[in-house]
């Protein structure tokens, strides 16, 4: 499967949450996140454009891996995502096999999420609309499909984009942003 996701800073979140309600967007669930960022021992994440994450929500952890984007519009890109145990042990275990393994942290990217739910020209739209520490306010529109379905999907998200009056893609992740505005871009 493929993540198809567009991403855009917001400047007044509370317009954007009226024009969402008049959609509607249903609202599933409200979060905060700790994404754990890491870099392999045999090559630079950010020259290959790829990314391994730990991602902490309360006690539920995730491990992610995010190739390299394959489009110069959106962030689609093929994403694993698989579960870990629960609780701080777990993921303190975790990365500990991944530091004796080579991989090095990178940084962490904190969030509080506000997560809806629509349905968007046949698929189920994930929306996000994110306050990140450090950087600001962003939403995050998503889908996810397979291959055969990616000129739909796109199509999709760039017209609920015009329809939100979102038209400044951001297609670098969290964690290029943070290393940008800490002045350790390429790190």
């Amino acid at each position: 499967m493929l993540e198809i996701e567009m991403k855009f800073p917001i400047a007044d979140i509370s317009k954007l949450q009226s024009k969402l309600a008049a959609l509607p967007a249903k609202e599933a669930e409200s979060v905060s996140e700790a994404d754990h960022y890491l870099n392999a021992p045999d090559r630079d994440f950010a020259k290959t454009d790829e990314a391994l994450r730990l991602r902490r929500i309360g006690e539920k952890n995730h491990v992610t891996y995010k190739g390299p984007r394959t489009d110069r519009h959106t962030k689609t890109r093929k994403e694993i995502e698989v579960p870990l145990g629960d609780g701080p042990a777990n993921a303190e275990g975790f990365m500990q096999i991944l530091t004796h393994l080579g991989y090095r942290p990178v940084a962490v990217v904190r969030k509080q999420r506000r997560i809806l739910k629509l349905e968007r020209g046949g698929f189920p739209v994930e929306i996000c609309l994110d306050r990140v520490d450090e950087l600001g306010d962003f939403v995050e529109l998503e889908i996810v499909a397979g291959e055969d379905k990616l000129d739909t999907a796109k199509a999709t998200l760039h017209s609920l984009a015009a329809e939100l009056g979102l038209s400044q893609s951001e297609r670098r992740s969290y964690l290029e942003l943070l290393l940008l505005a800490r002045g350790e871009a390429g790190r």
